[in-house]
């Protein structure tokens, strides 16, 4: 009986201790984290209580137009279709495939756009969106001031061979026009973009000039050494790529696309 007793004295002697560092031990159930809190968004459509409200809408959906139509306003009514597509053909006469990309090709065209179009687009901030925002007019006196520096920039491209215009002012069976403001804008956009592709095939043609030399140089020597299996792309490449730089061609590209918008 009396072992019985110290048995467990016993025991306890003998187990080892928690180190001294040791976390203690704890029998608490450890609670679920918080979930995120999320909040609530409640789009409610509703008949509009007063006349301000139906400006409003009016004045949202225009807004969600214009800015789905922003994409071709940029390609089509500003400098960007002529410079893409002669860059574009740059690429094709230096018969490079991959370099440089196509993405690069619209970056440098979108930064050359803005480049080009930034005195049009800050007379259209002074005057039509800036005004707007602050509440000085309304938007249809805002479109009437943003349409006009664009319509000046459109026309200064045609002024020289506005041929364009007079053919959709034909085809439309409109009088001959004797000033700007006798041309309506839905006829003026065609007009500057047939205008520019125009413009844009002639400048790629006087490109493609040089390097069609260097090609027809190159294919020839090759047959009259015999090599007809070796392709003339291969060789005339790095000669077309050559001469491209030492005549500073991204250079010299760059400023004549500039100054043919002046």
């Amino acid at each position: 009986m009396v072992c019985l007793f110290f048995l467990p004295v016993l025991l306890s002697a003998q187990t080892p201790g928690f180190p001294d560092m040791a976390s203690p031990g704890t029998m608490n159930i450890p609670q679920p984290a918080a979930s995120p809190v999320i909040p609530f968004v409640d789009l409610t459509v509703r008949n509009p209580e007063t006349g301000q409200e139906v400006a409003f809408s009016l004045q949202l959906l225009l807004l969600i137009t214009m800015l789905s139509l922003a994409p071709s306003i940029l390609i089509l009514m500003t400098s960007f279709l002529r410079i893409s597509i002669v860059l574009d053909f740059v690429k094709r006469a230096l018969s490079l495939q991959q370099v440089p990309p196509n993405q690069v090709l619209m970056g440098i065209s979108l930064f050359l756009t803005i480049f080009i179009m930034w005195p049009t687009f800050e007379t259209i901030y002074t005057g039509a969106f800036k005004p707007l925002a602050d509440g000085a007019i309304s938007v249809e006196e805002a479109y009437q001031v943003a349409e006009e520096p664009m319509r000046l920039f459109m026309y200064s491209q045609m002024r020289a061979n506005p041929n364009t215009i007079r053919l959709f002012m034909a085809m439309r069976g409109l009088d001959r026009p004797e000033t700007l403001a006798d041309v309506p804008t839905y006829v003026l956009i065609p007009a500057f973009i047939l205008s520019e592709l125009t413009i844009a095939f002639k400048i790629g043609i006087l490109l493609f000039i040089p390097f069609i030399v260097i090609d027809m140089v190159v294919a020839s020597a090759l047959m009259s050494m015999g090599m007809i299996m070796l392709p003339p792309v291969m060789i005339s490449m790095p000669f077309k790529l050559i001469l491209f730089i030492l005549v500073d061609g991204w250079g010299l590209l760059t400023d004549q696309l500039v100054r043919s918008f002046g």
